[in-house]
C-alpha cells in the first residue's frame, strides 16, 4: 500500500470512527448480548454445567463469549457499508483519486477499535463475575493478537456481506451463523460430551481451536498446536474473504 492510500486509509477510518463516537451505543449494544449470555450460563445453568475442571465455569466459558462479542461486532461493518453504497457515498468517493483499498480497509479498522472496546467491557464484566487469569503479561498479548486476527477475518466475511447484500436486514443477518457457530464447539463444554457426529464437527471446526489457545493461554499454559490451527483457519478466511470483496467492489462500482 504507498502512502497516498495509507493517508486516504487514515481518513475514512476517522470519519467512520467519529460515527461511532456520536452513538457510542453501538459498543455498548454489541457488548449487552454477549454479557447478558454470560451472566445466564455462570449463574443459571453454571452448576449444571461445571464438569469441567475445578476452575470457575466462567474460565471456561469466556473464551467463547470474546468470540461471540467479535461475531456481534462485526455485524455492524456489513451494516455501515451496506448504507455507504446504498447511500452513494461509495461511487461518489470513486469518482475521486482514492485507492479502492482505503475505502474498505478504513471499515475494517474501524471495526478492530470498536470490537476491542466492546472486548474489554465484556473481560471487565468477566471479572466481577468471578474470572481469573494465570496468563502473564507475554500470554495477553497473545491473546490480544488472536483476538485482533478473528477480528480481522470475521470482518472481511461482513465486508463481503455487506458489499453482496440486497437489503439492511440481509446486511447483518449474516452474523446469526456466526454467533451460533461457537455453541457446537467446545466454547461452553468440552465436545467430549456431544453425541459423536456432533462432537467430530466440534473438534474440527475453527473456533474450538481459537477457543481452546486463549483458554490456554488465560489459565497460564501452553495452547500448543491448537494456536497453529486457529490462525492457519483465520489467515486462511481473512485472504479469501479479502480477494472475494475486492472482486464483488469492483462489480459493484464498475470499476
Amino acid at each position: 500500500m504507498s502512502i497516498a492510500a495509507l493517508q486516504e486509509t487514515r481518513i475514512l477510518t476517522g470519519r467512520s470512527l467519529r460515527h461511532i463516537l456520536r452513538s457510542p451505543d453501538t459498543i455498548i449494544t454489541t457488548a449487552v448480548t454477549p454479557i447478558a449470555m454470560m451472566l445466564l450460563f455462570v449463574f443459571v445453568f453454571g452448576g449444571a454445567l461445571q464438569s469441567t475442571g475445578s476452575e470457575p465455569y466462567v474460565n471456561y466459558l469466556l473464551p467463547g463469549i470474546l468470540l461471540i462479542t467479535i461475531a456481534s461486532g462485526v455485524a455492524y461493518t456489513s451494516y455501515r457499508l451496506f448504507l455507504d453504497l446504498s447511500d452513494g457515498l461509495i461511487p461518489r468517493l470513486q469518482t475521486m483519486p482514492i485507492s479502492r483499498s482505503s475505502i474498505l480497509w478504513g471499515h475494517v479498522l474501524t471495526s478492530l477499535a470498536a470490537n476491542a472496546a466492546s472486548l474489554l467491557i465484556v473481560v471487565a464484566v468477566a471479572f466481577l463475575c468471578g474470572f481469573r487469569s494465570h496468563a502473564s503479561f507475554l500470554a495477553w498479548l497473545a491473546v490480544a493478537g488472536i483476538l485482533a486476527v478473528t477480528t480481522l477475518s470475521l470482518t472481511w466475511i461482513a465486508v463481503v456481506a455487506g458489499l453482496s447484500a440486497k437489503s439492511v436486514d440481509g446486511a447483518s443477518a449474516f452474523s446469526y451463523p456466526l454467533i451460533f457457530l461457537p455453541f457446537i464447539s467446545s466454547a461452553f463444554v468440552p465436545t467430549q460430551s456431544m453425541p459423536g457426529p456432533v462432537a467430530w464437527f466440534a473438534q474440527n471446526q475453527p473456533v474450538t481451536a481459537i477457543v481452546d489457545s486463549i483458554r490456554s493461554l488465560l489459565d497460564g499454559q501452553s495452547a500448543g498446536g491448537s494456536i497453529w490451527i486457529a490462525l492457519a483457519w483465520l489467515v486462511g478466511l481473512m485472504g479469501v474473504a479479502w480477494v472475494l470483496s475486492l472482486v464483488i467492489y469492483r462489480k459493484k462500482i464498475g470499476a
